[in-house]
C-alpha cells in the first residue's frame, strides 16, 4: 500500500472540491476518490485528463501527484532539485532551470523563494534537445523548463511549430498550452500572481503570434485556449489591483472568444467583469453586466447561471433593494446550483455550495445584515476548503462583517490572519479589503488589536 497522497488532497481542496463533488463531476464513486488519495489505488488512464482539468492542474502535474509516496517517487525526492528562474529574453518572460546549489552559492539565494517551482524532469533532458529547437524556444520566449514534461519528442515538435505553425501546429501543441495554463491556475492559489502572471503572459504572447499563421481550425482552438488564458491574466491583474490591465485582458479574452465562436466563454467573461465592478464597489455597472450574463444569447452551465443570480442579488443589495428582493435572487441561485448536474463545463466546475455560501455572506453584509453574515462565515469558512490566497481573502470580508457588527477585537484578530495570507501570496486585492476594515474600525483605533492590524498593513 502506498502512502497518503497529500499533494492530491491539496490540489482537490485548492479547486474548491469535496470528495463527493469531485466524484460527481468525474463521474466516479466517492470510494474511488478516497482510495486514490490514500494511495491504495490510482485512477485509470482514461479518467486522468478530466481529473486534471477538474483539479485545475496539468496532466503532467497529476502524474507527479499520483507518484507521491511510491517507489518511483523516491529517486526524484533524493535528487538535487532545480528551481525556475524567471528572466527576460528579447522582452519576453522565460523560466530557466538552475540547480539549488548554484542558487545557494550566489546572490540569487536572496531572490528565489525556498519553494520555487521545480521542473517536471531533470535538466539533462533539456540538454538533450537539439540546439535548433532550444534556440527556437528561447527566441519565442516559451517557459522552457516545463517542456520536458511532454517528453523530448513532443518538445521538439512544439519547437518546430513555433517556426512553422501551418505545417507542425496540431493537438500536441495546443494541448501543451492548455496544460501550461491549467498548471499556472493551480499554482496561483498558493504562490500568487507575482510568480504566475509573467509566465501566463509569455504563453499568451506565443498563442497570439501562432494564431496569426495557423489554419482556420487550429486558429479557432488556439483562440479558444487563448481566451481562457487571457481571462486568467485579467484575474491575476485584478488580484494585483491593476485595474486597467485587468480590463485590457478581459477585453482581449472577449475578442478571442468572439473570434473562436465560443459564446459560453463570452458570458463567462462578462460575469468576471461584473466581479471587477464589485472590487471597485460599482453596483450599477455590476447590475448591468450580471443582467447581461443572465439574459444573453448563450447557453451557460447551470453553475455559472447560479453565480450570476447571486451577483445580481449582491448588486441589488448595494443599491438598497429590499431584503425580500435580495433573498429571491439568492433563492434562484441556490435552486440553480442544487439542480446542476455532474457533467458541466469546466468553466463552472469551481462554483459549489461552499463558494455560494461565501458570496451569500457578502450579500448579507451589503444588505445591512453583518451579524447574519458572520454566522454564515463561522459555519462555512474553513481553511481546508480554499487555497491560501482565497482563504485570506474571505477572512478579510469576514473581518469587515465583524467590524460592522460591533466586534472590533475579533475583527482585528481575523484581519491579522488574513493579512498574513495576503503577504504570503502577494494578494493586493485582499490588502485593499483589509484597508476597508481598518476604516470601519476607526472608532476603536486605540484598541491594541486594531493598532497591531494598522501597523501590519503599513509595514
Amino acid at each position: 500500500m502506498g502512502e497518503r497522497r497529500e499533494g492530491l488532497v491539496r490540489a482537490r481542496r485548492a479547486a474548491n472540491l469535496t470528495q463527493e463533488k469531485l466524484a460527481a463531476l468525474l463521474p466516479a464513486d466517492e470510494k474511488s476518490i478516497r482510495a486514490w488519495e490514500s494511495g491504495r489505488s490510482e485512477p485509470r488512464p482514461h479518467r486522468r485528463d478530466r481529473l486534471a482539468r477538474l483539479l485545475r492542474i496539468s496532466p503532467a502535474r497529476l502524474e507527479e501527484l499520483l507518484r507521491e509516496g511510491t517507489a518511483a517517487d523516491l529517486p526524484r525526492q533524493r535528487g538535487a532539485p532545480s528551481v525556475l528562474l524567471p528572466v527576460v529574453v528579447d522582452g519576453r518572460p522565460v523560466a530557466l532551470p538552475l540547480d539549488r546549489a548554484t542558487v545557494a552559492a550566489s546572490v540569487l539565494a536572496r531572490l528565489v523563494p525556498g519553494d520555487a517551482a521545480q521542473p517536471a524532469v531533470p535538466t539533462t533532458e533539456w540538454d538533450a534537445m537539439s540546439p535548433l529547437s532550444r534556440r527556437s524556444l528561447l527566441k519565442n520566449g516559451l517557459p522552457v523548463a516545463a517542456l520536458p514534461a511532454l517528453g523530448i519528442g513532443s518538445a521538439e515538435h512544439v519547437a518546430r511549430a513555433l517556426e512553422n505553425p501551418r505545417r507542425y501546429l496540431d493537438k500536441t501543441v495546443t494541448q501543451y498550452f492548455r496544460r501550461q495554463l491549467d498548471q499556472y491556475k493551480y499554482e496561483d492559489g498558493e504562490r500568487g500572481p507575482a510568480t504566475t502572471l509573467p509566465m501566463t503572459l509569455g504563453v499568451l504572447n506565443i498563442i497570439d503570434r501562432l494564431a496569426r499563421d495557423a489554419t482556420a481550425e487550429d486558429q479557432r482552438e488556439l483562440l479558444r485556449i487563448g481566451s481562457e488564458g487571457a481571462e486568467f491574466a485579467g484575474w491575476l491583474c485584478r488580484d494585483r489591483r491593476q485595474r486597467e490591465d485587468s480590463l485590457y485582458w478581459h477585453d482581449r479574452a472577449m475578442e478571442w472568444a468572439q473570434a473562436a465562436g465560443d459564446s459560453t466563454m463570452q458570458g463567462y467573461i462578462l460575469l468576471k467583469k461584473a466581479q471587477v465592478a464589485y472590487d471597485e464597489r460599482d453596483p450599477r455597472r455590476m447590475l448591468i453586466l450580471t443582467r447581461a450574463v443572465r439574459n444573453g444569447p448563450w447557453s451557460l452551465p447551470q453553475r455559472l447561471r447560479a453565480e450570476a443570480a447571486q451577483q445580481e442579488a449582491r448588486a441589488e443589495a448595494m443599491l438598497g433593494a429590499s431584503a425580500d428582493q435580495v433573498n429571491r435572487n439568492l433563492d434562484v441561485a441556490w435552486k440553480l446550483l442544487d439542480g446542476a448536474g455532474p457533467a458541466e463545463s469546466p468553466l463552472g466546475a469551481h462554483f459549489n455550495a461552499t463558494l455560494l455560501n461565501m458570496q451569500t455572506a457578502i450579500c448579507y453584509t451589503e444588505a445591512g445584515e453583518p451579524r447574519r453574515s458572520v454566522e454564515l462565515y463561522e459555519k462555512t469558512l474553513k481553511e481546508t476548503h480554499f487555497s491560501r490566497r482565497d482563504y485570506g481573502f474571505f477572512l478579510s470580508l469576514m473581518a469587515n462583517s465583524l467590524a460592522l457588527s460591533g466586534e472590533p477585537d475579533q475583527a482585528a484578530k481575523t484581519a491579522l490572519v488574513s493579512a498574513r495570507r495576503a503577504a504570503e501570496t502577494n494578494s493586493r486585492r485582499t490588502k485593499e479589503e483589509l484597508r476597508r476594515v481598518v476604516g470601519v474600525l476607526k472608532p476603536w483605533h486605540n484598541r491594541p488589536d486594531v493598532q497591531e492590524l494598522r501597523e501590519a498593513l503599513n509595514s
